[in-house]
């Protein structure tokens, strides 16, 4: 057994730049869980300006100075941000409190009516009793999240100071890690050691492909958000801007967001139309913008990216988000594409193959 493990060290330790790479890693794990909800407005920073990077150096490629080229972007950032805390925040609140003061009671007597309906069609599979049970139960968990819901406002937030301070610290760090990028990479590579060659390669497959990927999705729940908001809107749909931000924000899960906020839409659907023509309508328009997002955004946007299996996702998906939750769902992929750039570049030592015996004459 210590001869096993002896080897298997040997094999994946041998080479110095191994062990450099494995104290990284587990120090950047370790400030991240011990310190993560203190140093949340750095982390935060430190993904919106490396988002912003690439239009920072596209704009100084067409020959305008570097501070210009950081204060126009950091301008568009700041921009984006007043509007979506002062328009776009408000109406999908006031949308969500409407949905759950009006549309939940009326879907929740539609469907105690269904239900309800049931044992005399099927009673040899369901009965007034279970269906008792279960509107009762559907009722007490509609009723507490409702009320949680109404009652919800800036008086009964204890964070309020919390929020206020990320919200002033965040522009701030955003803008110099913008700025004085250069510098800041400068002084972390001088805590590095000076052979570090396995760190860059894996810095080099990685700096590419999550910049593409972040920016990519950000485009993506821009771009899904906005035509469903449209189409919505254009079919007279209650609370087109709601489930517009909800399908928007759907697609940083792949494979499963889609399929969890078509309840939702499909409910409001019916809710107003009913068993229609109109209802058949949202829905159909509802999968062509899925399609079309699947089919051709995707690739558009990721023809660059990694190519993980399914498997590899939806497991990278429940592990980091069962620790980080929206966070760790939504850097999922890229969290895993280090992994696979992590387990490629690993230094070891590579067994000798066995030599092939002559062939007999």
């Amino acid at each position: 057994m210590f001869k096993v493990f002896k080897g298997w060290m040997e094999r994946w330790f041998a080479d110095e730049e191994a062990v450099y790479l494995l104290v990284a890693l587990v120090g950047g794990l370790a400030i991240i869980l011990l310190f993560g909800n203190i140093l949340a407005p750095v982390l935060a920073a430190l993904v919106l300006a490396y988002l912003m990077q690439g239009l920072v150096s596209a704009l100084e490629r067409r020959g305008l100075p570097s501070l210009l080229s950081v204060i126009l972007v950091f301008l568009l950032f700041l921009g984006g941000l007043v509007a979506t805390l002062v328009v776009l925040l408000p109406m999908v609140w006031q949308q969500t409190v409407m949905l759950v003061r009006d549309q939940l009671p009326h879907v929740l007597k539609n469907s105690e009516q269904w239900l309800r309906a049931l044992p005399e069609q099927y009673p040899e599979v369901i009965s007034i009793e279970q269906v008792n049970i279960l509107v009762n139960s559907a009722q007490r968990e509609l009723a507490q999240f409702g009320q949680a819901v109404l009652s919800l406002s800036l008086s009964s937030i204890p964070n309020l100071l919390e929020i206020l301070v990320f919200l002033v610290l965040v522009p701030l760090l955003v803008f110099f890690f913008l700025k004085d990028r250069q510098a800041l990479v400068s002084w972390l590579l001088g805590l590095l050691p000076s052979r570090r060659n396995v760190l860059g390669r894996v810095w080099q497959e990685m700096d590419g492909q999550i910049a593409n990927y972040v920016r990519g999705k950000a485009i993506e729940i821009l771009v899904v958000g906005t035509a469903s908001f449209v189409a919505f809107l254009l079919l007279d749909l209650n609370y087109a801007l709601l489930l517009a931000v909800m399908v928007g924000l759907s697609v940083i899960v792949p494979y499963v967001g889609a399929t969890l906020v078509t309840l939702p839409v499909a409910a409001v659907g019916y809710a107003q139309f009913g068993w229609s023509g109109d209802f058949a309508l949202v829905m159909v328009i509802y999968g062509v913008i899925q399609f079309l997002d699947g089919n051709i955004l995707v690739p558009l946007l990721f023809s660059e990216a990694v190519n993980l299996h399914p498997v590899a996702i939806i497991v990278a998906i429940l592990f980091f988000g069962g620790i980080w939750g929206l966070w760790g769902v939504f850097f999922a992929i890229p969290l895993a594409t280090l992994l696979k750039a992590v387990l490629n570049a690993w230094p070891r030592e590579e067994k000798e193959k066995p030599q092939e015996l002559p062939a007999a004459e």
